[in-house]
Formats: structure tokens, sequence, C-alpha cells
């Protein structure tokens, strides 16, 4: 079977399982199997090998049980970056392409120098994409997981980014950072338990970090604790850039401002969702 034909009864396989966007899940993971470009597989006729045929087929079985491609794959590619995965770290989506974009917005505005500290940084896309593209700034993230701190310090490493990595639950143990953080940025766990069911995927809900994902009862609780406990470690006129789930634009800004924060606006994703919003510490 050619790979083109290989990819397409993977793509009917999965559409009659009823896995969302059948055909790229199928060419995507053929094209990471086989080394080459997902465009050129209409042109590459040369048949599967039985071990390729054999790997392929295992990986199309986990996808119909909507394991994500990123997790069967042990990776995943966010703007300029491919970062390894574990069990104890999220799947970077596009989505959080437009924190990202925010926060770069903010760190041209201010200048140098700029200190950015990335809360809760998981696989590390935030702050590593940050350092890469903005070499100028001083880099810090956080995670409570030590996996999960590991395995973002490699990312940072492979793609040749400068990091401080520091295993911190919110602002806990970084008094080094004390009223040095210029740029606050975090996509944290924001989505509570009781509606997981109803509000999130299988790939997401069966396969993401609960710790990463679940905020608990309240699907504000991290919000709080970011603006109750990170103001110590900000300067004056610090901007602050927060991923939010839907519907909690004003909420989250609502929150910020009765802490001291000054709402400063909302940020949609490419699909025009709000997905961050901006605030500033003025200090105090």
């Amino acid at each position: 079977m050619s790979a083109r034909e290989a990819a397409r009864s993977a793509a009917t396989r999965l559409q009659e399982a009823g896995v969302p966007e059948p055909v790229a899940s199928a060419e995507v993971l053929l094209s990471e199997l086989l080394g080459t470009g997902r465009a050129e597989l209409a042109l590459y006729e040369r048949p599967l090998t039985e071990e390729q045929a054999s790997v392929y087929e295992a990986w199309i079985s986990r996808r119909i049980q909507r394991e994500p491609v990123q997790r069967i794959l042990g990776y995943a590619y966010f703007r300029n970056l491919r970062l390894d995965l574990n069990e104890d770290t999220l799947i970077p989506r596009p989505d959080t392409e437009s924190v990202v974009d925010l926060a770069l917005e903010r760190i041209d505005l201010r200048g140098y120098p700029c200190v950015v500290l990335d809360v809760g940084t998981g696989s590390g896309a935030i702050a590593i994409s940050i350092a890469q593209e903005r070499p100028r700034c001083e880099v810090h993230a956080t995670d409570i997981s030590e996996a999960a701190i590991e395995i973002s310090r490699e990312n940072a490493a492979r793609n040749e980014a400068a990091v401080s990595f520091h295993k911190a639950d919110v602002a806990s143990g970084l008094q080094e950072l004390d009223k040095k953080v210029d740029v606050l940025v975090s996509n944290p766990p924001y989505v509570d338990e009781t509606s997981a069911e109803h509000r999130l995927a299988p790939e997401v809900r069966k396969w993401d970090p609960p710790a990463a994902l679940y905020s608990g009862a309240d699907e504000y609780t991290f919000f709080r604790r970011i603006f109750d406990e990170t103001p110590s470690l900000l300067t004056d006129s610090a901007d602050v850039v927060l991923e939010i789930g839907d519907g909690q634009a004003e909420r989250v800004l609502g929150l910020g401002e009765s802490s001291g924060f000054s709402p400063l606006g909302v940020r949609n994703d490419l699909a025009g969702t709000p997905r961050a919003v901006l605030l500033r510490w003025e200090g105090g």
C-alpha cells in the first residue's frame, strides 16, 4: 500500500469512528512517521515497509480511541518550536499563540531590559517562545511539577532558548525576583471539574494532566491566586497577560481590578474567541 492509499484508508476509519478532522490526523501521523511534509504525501508513491505499516496501524488505533496526535507522537509543534511532552504537560495549542503575541507586543512597547515570568510553564511553550523570539529578555518560568520542569528545560536547550526554570507553586520561593518582573504571563488551570464533561473534548479531558487543566470547583481559583500572590514580584506598571477560557474575560478583569490591577483589554485567538486578558500592576 502506498503512503497516499494508507492515509486515505486511515482517514476513512477515523471518520467512521467519529474522530474530528480525520484527514488531518491520518496525514500528520503518516508524514511524521515517514519524515516528510504532509503536502508531499500525495507524491509519495513508495509502498510502506512492513515495519512502517505496523507502526502506522498502531498509531491509528490509538487515535480511534481519541488519543491526541501529539500524545501519540510524544511531541507537539508550537510557533517555531518542537516541544517534547510528558504526562505532566499540557499539549500546547494554537489558541495560546495569541497569548504569546500579546506578551511580545508588551515587551516591544516596554523596551529593554525586560524580565519576563511565565507561571505554570508546562512544556515551556510560552517561555521558550518569548526567549527565542526576544532573546534580549531575561525569561523565567515556573511549574509545580518536577517532571514538567525537567522536560521544559530539555525543550529550551534543544531550541537554544535561555530560560531559567524554577519549581514553584505560583509565586512561592521566588524571592530572587521580588520587584523585578516586568511582564508576567500565564496559562493557568481554568476549568472547573464539574463542567469538564460538557466543556472539554475527550482529547483534552482524558489525556491532559488534571493538575494543569482543572482549577477545582471554582474556575477562577488560579486567577485569584495570581492576583493575590504575585504583586511582590512585579515592578510598578508591570504587564500581566493571562490566558482565559470561554466567557471568562470580564470576570477575570474584574477580579484583577479588585486586587489593584488596571484592566487594559482582551485579545482574541485566531478563531475570534477571547483568549487573553491584559492588565497592569500599578504598584502600591
